[in-house]
């Protein structure tokens, strides 16, 4: 009779430990009836024997030292609780980003009664490391796992006045030069009126602001533009836009000559030279309201009273990432990126704001309760959801759900 495999695997564990128990006399018996069993030569079934010793012990050190890990566990299901709550709260950042800004963010919390956390818990919260968040949320992130279509033409007029600027060549580390580009809102439906909207993004801070408008017409985008000046905790030194007839047109470069600021424009079909904003376009514009078809008469008003929040929450509590170097070895990019901080803590930090534009932000920052922001907008991206359900029931689709109507955060939970 022949053994199959697993037959063979269950007769070895069960013969090898009685032979490992037996004495000499009686090895030589279960060494016979092993090789009659398997057709093994009695030297290698005296190898089988030790190998399958080997791996009983070695699974058995590793169920102690599971079991041991268990006993003494750090981070308890209180810590992940909390974390979890923050963490929904940060719009479901990554452990790099919330780790250098986590004691910070659960000061303010609790100064407004968003958090009550015992000592122990606040204290872990505070020391606990960028892996050992990515570690705890695994089970969250999975669960909370659309592309972009550019609806703008490329513009002729003016070309030869405005200088094109690459990426190699931005190298300003004050506050105030900014890149601008349009986002649209078509819903994979490119006809008639649709929502755009305008995204600046100052290159030092990361300071973003965002303003919904009716269309592309240049008019539109010069008006709103001048609202986002006025909003800028810092002056406006700077324009980077790409290379739609939106941006190189006499309205926006008379704008920019009268305001005596500089204004550049990137490569044709190079998205690398506008990277800043490119970033933002996904992370602040399309994270927030998706890709649905949004049109003047009825969403440009509630996009706008979106972006009043958004603004708040996105440069006062949304820490990013800068990158310092990057080396090519081989066929790998090792990059290297600083500590995340929040643009408002950029623009803290930087010798190109003077007293009184510091303690504005300060003042501002003060007021602001984040769980409050996060929860209006959340309110407001689901109104926007359920008019664009609504108004295209068939056509819209899977891309309702998306993760930007994320579940209310509930304090008390």
């Amino acid at each position: 009779m022949r053994l199959n495999m697993n037959e063979r695997k269950a007769v070895t564990r069960t013969l090898a430990v009685r032979y490992q128990k037996a004495s000499k006399k009686e090895k030589r018996v279960i060494l016979d009836e092993f090789c009659h069993l398997t057709s093994y030569n009695r030297c290698y079934a005296t190898i089988v024997f030790k190998q399958a010793l080997a791996d009983k012990t070695a699974k058995s050190d590793s169920e102690n030292q599971r079991q041991a890990r268990g006993a003494s566990k750090v981070y308890d299901q209180q810590v992940l609780i909390a974390l979890r709550q923050v963490w929904l709260l940060m719009d479901c950042i990554c452990g790099k980003r919330l780790a250098p800004v986590l004691s910070e963010i659960v000061r303010v919390l609790e100064s407004h009664g968003e958090l009550k956390l015992k000592p122990k818990v606040r204290q872990k919260l505070q020391q606990i490391s960028a892996a050992t968040i990515d570690r705890l949320l695994v089970e969250d992130k999975k669960q909370s796992l659309n592309g972009s279509r550019a609806r703008t033409k490329p513009g002729t007029l003016l070309k030869s006045q405005i200088p094109i600027r690459t990426f190699a060549e931005w190298n300003d580390a004050r506050p105030g030069f900014t890149e601008i580009d349009l986002v649209g809102h078509d819903g994979g439906q490119a006809s008639g009126d649709f929502c755009y909207t305008l995204d600046l993004t100052d290159v030092a801070s990361g300071w973003t602001e965002t303003r919904a408008i009716r269309n592309k017409a240049q008019v539109w985008v010069v008006e709103e533009l001048k609202l986002i000046e006025k909003r800028l905790p810092f002056e406006l030194l700077g324009i980077d836009s790409d290379n739609g007839s939106e941006f190189i047109n006499a309205h926006l470069l008379r704008y920019c000559q009268d305001r005596k600021l500089t204004f550049t424009r990137a490569r044709s079909y190079r998205k690398t030279d506008n990277c800043f904003v490119e970033q933002k376009n996904y992370s602040v514009v399309r994270r927030a309201v998706g890709y649905a078809r949004y049109e003047p008469e009825t969403e440009l008003k509630l996009l706008n009273q979106l972006y009043d929040h958004l603004r708040l929450y996105s440069n006062y509590f949304q820490p990013v990432m800068k990158l310092v170097s990057k080396e090519r070895q081989g066929s790998q990019v090792k990059k290297k990126y600083d500590t995340a901080r929040t643009p408002y803590q950029r623009l803290l930090e930087s010798e190109h704001l003077n007293k009184e534009q510091k303690q504005q932000l300060k003042k501002e920052y003060q007021k602001l309760n984040p769980a409050e922001l996060k929860r209006e907008i959340t309110k407001l991206q689901n109104e926007l959801l359920d008019l664009a359900v609504k108004k295209q029931p068939t056509a819209f689709g899977a891309k309702a759900k998306r993760s930007t109507k994320s579940k209310e955060l509930n304090p008390q939970d």
